[in-house]
């Protein structure tokens, strides 16, 4: 599941910094370097490095077996070691009656006991194997862009750390309301992506007066309402007409930590009237399962409003060769174009929103939307 086949899920960054001269030898070098090296028995809780994309046990990535076109492609590979707190209790009762019997203490003192517990932890962890995990990793050179199948922080955590150590490069979280940072990549443009995938001259930060914590919730709700004006039509300018159809789940919240407020609707239609009321209570949609399509393509994917994450992206079905008709590259190259012409789409549909958000027009749109949300909830 991920680049390679089936449902796909993904977040994006940015690279901050330049690449090295001769980046094709410094890469090669240092992707090797870094690569996942196998202990097993060792007390080590987590490890970390590259492996190969196509096979998670090639860590040698011969003849450059990462390169595909524009793209280096690889995975991330995780593995976590861990003990069961009861198995912990147990073992740490057991060696501290023993540590009793043996010095003939009544009762251990504080630093004996935490020294056991640690001695025990330790020697578990040395006895229990590991669990691997592995994201795939698509990293687009010429764009200073990085798709990366995992929606985690504490994932991504590990990944911006290996990163750094790996390439010298910081990766910065992509949403596109925000300005170009310093010594972000060596690519010429910054912003929303065209259809194509290809980056536009977009550069805006937000004003003062808009919340960049709430601008992609209100994107979302915003979207929502299109949908419904033109029974799923939505004018992109420059790009043409798309559809935008909101299916079965919807997420939407208000308020922050403690005092946040969930609804969540499901069904075959994003129409219920849970949802308009929640609308009207004030909720603003964080995350929405959608259809798109544009061009005569369709993706279905769940959209999470806060970080423009993608979940569980249906692509549009490749058809395949057979025996050795099957061009694996090629199949793989236009998974990573559908990818990005989904991803694409939304940055488009966004930047549309955030020209009406900005413009003298938004009021009277907002207007709007309150009828929209009335009519629907059936308010007063």
């Amino acid at each position: 599941m991920g680049l390679r086949k089936g449902a796909v899920s993904f977040s994006r960054y940015r690279l901050i910094g330049s690449l090295p001269d001769h980046f094709p030898d410094f890469f090669n070098e240092r992707i090797r370097k870094n690569a996942f090296q196998t202990v097993w028995r060792t007390a080590e809780e987590k490890a970390a490095g590259w492996t190969g994309l196509e096979d998670p046990l090639d860590t040698d990535f011969p003849y450059a077996s990462y390169a595909l076109g524009r793209y280096l492609l690889f995975s991330l590979r995780i593995d976590r070691k861990s003990v069961a707190p009861s198995l912990l209790r147990l073992r740490v009762t057991e060696a501290e009656r023993s540590k009793l019997l043996e010095t003939g203490q009544k009762k251990l003192y504080r630093e004996q006991r935490e020294a056991i517990r640690e001695a025990v932890r330790l020697e578990l962890l040395g006895r229990t194997m590991p669990v691997p995990s592995f994201f795939e990793i698509c990293w687009s050179v010429p764009e200073s862009t990085l798709y990366f199948c995992s929606l985690s922080d504490k994932v991504f955590e590990d990944l911006q750390a290996i990163f750094r150590d790996s390439f010298q490069l910081t990766l910065a979280p992509y949403v596109p309301w925000d300005p170009p940072l310093p010594g972000e990549g060596q690519t010429p443009q910054r912003g929303a992506a065209d259809v194509n995938g290809a980056l536009s001259p977009y550069k805006s930060a937000l004003p003062l007066g808009v919340d960049p914590l709430m601008i992609g919730r209100e994107f979302l709700t915003w979207l929502w309402f299109k949908s419904e004006e033109r029974n799923g039509r939505i004018l992109i300018p420059g790009a043409g007409e798309s559809e935008v159809f909101f299916i079965r789940r919807l997420v939407l919240e208000s308020g922050d930590g403690e005092y946040a407020e969930t609804v969540v609707c499901q069904g075959l239609h994003a129409d219920l009237k849970e949802g308009k009321e929640a609308l009207r209570q004030g909720k603003k949609i964080t995350a929405a399962r959608l259809r798109v399509a544009y061009d005569n393509t369709e993706w279905e994917f769940t959209f999470k409003a806060d970080r423009f994450h993608f979940q569980s992206v249906k692509l549009p079905t490749i058809p395949e060769g057979e025996g050795e008709q099957i061009d694996r590259e090629g199949q793989l190259l236009e998974r990573i174009d559908l990818i990005e012409k989904a991803a694409g789409m939304m940055d488009l549909l966004f930047q549309s929103f955030l020209k009406r958000r900005l413009s003298n027009d938004w009021e009277a749109e907002l207007s709007r939307m309150q009828k929209w949300i009335l009519s629907s909830s059936g308010g007063n």
